[in-house]
């Protein structure tokens, strides 16, 4: 990768560097150094953005799952700093370069999963909160066998869960 002049690469850390401690500080969370996330970022394969930058720095900094909805305000706040395609883009791209972890809920439910480690997930119906579940805590003993030609790249468990019925 060619390196930018010092001058480019100052003003890009100085405004992505604002915006960051801005979100942290509204957030009081962990700050995730500029130079940590594109690191992290070029790790993976992915050019390291501006937007990028942002969205990485929202989703890395703790272990937690969140929609593109919820990442998209963490990121924006009260102004339009990133545009929902590329939010929507951005988290794709992480996904399939192995940055993060998509879990799909139901159709109309995904998750960004910042822990990539082997775990599962239990879901909550009524709150929608997705927890995780440690993956020795559970063993698949048997998996069936693949449709000729394709191997298992893994298996992910989601188990939905839903308040208990109060006892009368």
């Amino acid at each position: 990768m060619t390196a930018k002049p010092e001058s480019v690469r100052n003003r890009r850390d100085t405004e992505t560097g604002t915006i960051l401690m801005f979100m942290v500080n509204q957030a009081a969370k962990q700050v995730l150094s500029i130079d940590t996330v594109e690191g992290l970022l070029q790790e993976h394969g992915i050019l390291p953005t501006q937007q990028r930058l942002l969205i990485a720095a929202v989703l890395l900094e703790r272990q937690q799952h969140l929609s593109a909805d919820q990442v998209m305000h963490l990121v924006n706040g009260h102004e339009h700093l990133v545009s929902k395609a590329t939010v929507y883009n951005t988290l794709g791209l992480f996904a399939k370069h192995g940055l993060i972890r998509e879990v799909i809920v139901d159709p109309a439910r995904v998750f960004y999963d910042s822990n990539t480690s082997s775990h599962h997930h239990f879901y909550n119906i009524d709150t929608g909160e997705l927890t995780d579940i440690d993956s020795g805590s559970m063993e698949v003993t048997e998996l069936p066998v693949t449709p000729a030609g394709t191997i298992a790249a893994g298996v992910d468990i989601i188990i939905r869960v839903r308040r208990a019925p109060a006892a009368t």
